[in-house]
């Protein structure tokens, strides 16, 4: 295995006793990679979050970004491809095929480890989507190389070295993760961990097209039927602006109705910390958090959530979070914009009831609000 873990504790002394000299096959390995994932032609936005990050990864290091386009032939794929330098890229890398009009692992794992091999970069990160992590883990097999995956945080240290950042542990530590001697260092990272960066109009430059050399009769796998995830009935917490969320604080499934109706009221996607759907009150798509959905919405409600760090990564980067739990010494107050010390159970109809007179209609008639 070629991950190694930093430890808080001695990590200068334990990554220094790692760390060798890179082997001479490794040293032609330059610039920070993203693959760009799309899904029928629209490409995923947790790739456009990666450029953000890779851009600024690339200019710490003084190398290029580049960002890797795979799919059919078509307009699709090329507006993919230009797009990705509104968002940073120095140039392309484009494989362009129809036997990559589905996502297959084993043809898009061919596709990027040929361009890795050919054109070595020194960071290739991915979205932890369910495309994203089943490529990741196929391309790092097949080039023996180090993966970390769901990482929070990306930074490169004094020498060069990807410094990768994961809870683990249950999310009870904060650990960073380097592949030492080994290249690509490769990262997954979750979507909307990531700040969204600037769209840039800019035109296209650098387009390097490479040939897959597969052919549809050499993949065993074929795709039956496509159900995309925007179709599905299941959450869409992700890319929520406002999310209420419940914890064990409210005491019971039945109290959980409460957090349902606030957010039905507000116009909110509704979520919970993850012991809910250990005890089975709430479906598993609804949790938040490290193991479940990272967040970044504008506000964030938290009713009877202790806060725990896997909890803590996954909610804050929301512009506003506003936590209410009976215990003043409770972990979420630490992050929270705003804190309140009551009993969940008791405020959230208070707020509820307040939000539907606030947004109710008769609420924005001028003559009522002058008569009032």
């Amino acid at each position: 295995m070629s991950n190694v873990i930093k430890a808080p504790a001695s990590a200068a002394g334990g990554r220094a006793a790692a760390k060798k000299e890179l082997p001479e096959r490794f040293k032609a390995y330059k610039h920070i990679w993203v693959f760009i994932e799309q899904e029928r032609g629209q490409v995923h936005p947790v790739s456009w979050e990666l450029m953000g990050a890779g851009r600024k990864l690339a200019d710490k290091l003084k190398v290029d970004l580049a960002a890797v386009v795979i799919g059919p032939e078509g307009e699709t794929t090329r507006t993919a491809a230009v797009e990705s330098f509104c968002y940073g890229a120095d140039l392309v890398y484009l494989v362009a095929d129809d036997v990559l009009s589905e996502y297959r692992n084993e043809s898009y794992t061919k596709a990027m480890t040929d361009l890795v091999n050919i054109y070595k970069p020194e960071i290739l990160l991915l979205g932890a989507t369910t495309l994203g992590r089943d490529l990741a883990g196929s391309v790092a097999t097949t080039l023996l190389t180090g993966l970390t995956a769901d990482c929070t945080e990306l930074d490169v240290d004094a020498d060069g070295s990807l410094a990768a950042t994961r809870p683990t542990f249950g999310g009870s530590l904060l650990c960073t993760i380097y592949t030492l001697n080994y290249r690509p260092q490769m990262a997954t990272v979750r979507p909307r961990v990531m700040p969204m960066p600037e769209r840039v109009a800019r035109d296209a430059a650098r387009i390097i097209t490479h040939p897959l050399a597969l052919f549809e009769d050499d993949i065993v796998t074929k795709v039956l039927s496509f159900i995309p995830d925007r179709d599905s009935e299941k959450s869409n917490l992700a890319y929520a602006d406002l999310v209420v969320a419940g914890g064990l604080g409210l005491g019971s499934p039945e109290n959980f109705q409460l957090v349902r109706q606030l957010a039905a009221v507000i116009g909110a996607e509704y979520g919970c910390s993850r012991p809910l759907v250990q005890k089975g009150w709430v479906t598993s798509d609804r949790q938040i958090g490290q193991t479940g959905k990272t967040i970044r919405p504008k506000l964030y409600i938290a009713a009877g959530v202790s806060g725990a760090i896997q909890h803590r990564v996954g909610v804050e980067g929301a512009d506003l979070i506003v936590a209410i739990n009976t215990d003043k010494n409770a972990p979420i107050f630490d992050f929270a914009h705003i804190g309140i010390v009551t009993d969940a159970i008791l405020l959230l109809p208070t707020l509820t009831a307040a939000f539907r007179a606030r947004l109710s209609p008769h609420s924005r008639d001028p003559k009522r609000a002058s008569a009032q």
